[in-house]
């Protein structure tokens, strides 16, 4: 069930059994020479929307542009402050809460969205201390609660992306995520050689550097190898975790 696909009277009716709800989280950025820009929102998206539809829980619009700027270097990246994602991340739980949702579940797509995901978990909460309520919600109910997954963590997934790529996951731009975005949208499978074929690693500062050490975008991986039928498998193991945990989540 998808929120933007939903009037107001279904979600009403929703809130009535459930105030729970799953937020797709992400970034824009660069994924190499094959890798979509969308790839660390559309990873989540895919996902979610996958298991809030089997499920028949609530799923969000995706937060798409998350902390991006070590790839401002590549063309069509997008990026936030920190302080405008925190920023962003309490308007949006505020909004929710308003209207009865209690348990908010971030599937978060990008590894360099972790610390200002969990900023915005600390500001949210101060929020919630100080007010002495649950933002406006009115009703004295369960408190608030926030929970952050990052999709490559879920049970099983990454024992079966080792499987699958064994040589060449590397850390970004990865077959694995590129795999997942393929099967989301075949048509957009491009066929890129790389060369190296498998990229170089090494740390991660500002942009300028991130491009001088990673001319084409990757760090230690082979997305060549991403196809369609690896990404239709990660995405089954992942739906069927990300349901059993949500589930848990929702009623804890």
């Amino acid at each position: 069930m998808q929120l933007h696909l939903s009037t107001w009277p279904e979600i009403e009716a929703y809130l009535a059994t459930s105030k729970a709800i799953l937020i797709p989280i992400g970034s824009t950025e660069q994924h190499g020479p094959n890798g979509l820009l969308g790839t660390d929102a559309l990873c989540p998206e895919i996902i979610a929307r996958r298991a809030g539809d089997e499920a028949g829980f609530l799923v969000g619009p995706t937060f798409n542009v998350g902390q991006a700027q070590h790839h401002m270097a590549f063309p069509g990246t997008i990026t936030l402050k920190p302080s405008t994602m925190i920023a962003s991340m309490l308007d949006w739980t505020e909004s929710l809460t308003r209207h009865g949702f209690e348990r908010i579940y971030w599937l978060n797509g990008h590894g360099g969205n972790i610390a200002t995901i969990n900023a915005a978990f600390s500001e949210i909460y101060h929020g919630v201390t100080f007010a002495g309520a649950n933002f406006s919600n009115a009703t004295n109910g369960p408190p608030l609660r926030l929970h952050l997954r990052n999709w490559w963590e879920l049970a099983g997934v990454m024992d079966l992306c080792r499987e699958l790529f064994p040589v060449g996951e590397g850390s970004h731009a990865t077959p694995s995520e590129v795999s997942v975005t393929y099967f989301g949208y075949p048509e957009a499978v491009k066929s890129v050689a790389m060369s190296p074929r498998i990229a170089p690693t090494g740390p991660i500062r500002d942009a300028e550097d991130y491009r001088r050490r990673f001319p084409d975008g990757r760090i230690g991986s082979d997305p060549s190898q991403a196809n369609v039928e690896a990404g239709g498998r990660i995405v089954a193991a992942a739906v069927n975790a990300v349901i059993a945990e949500f589930r848990q989540f929702g009623t804890a």
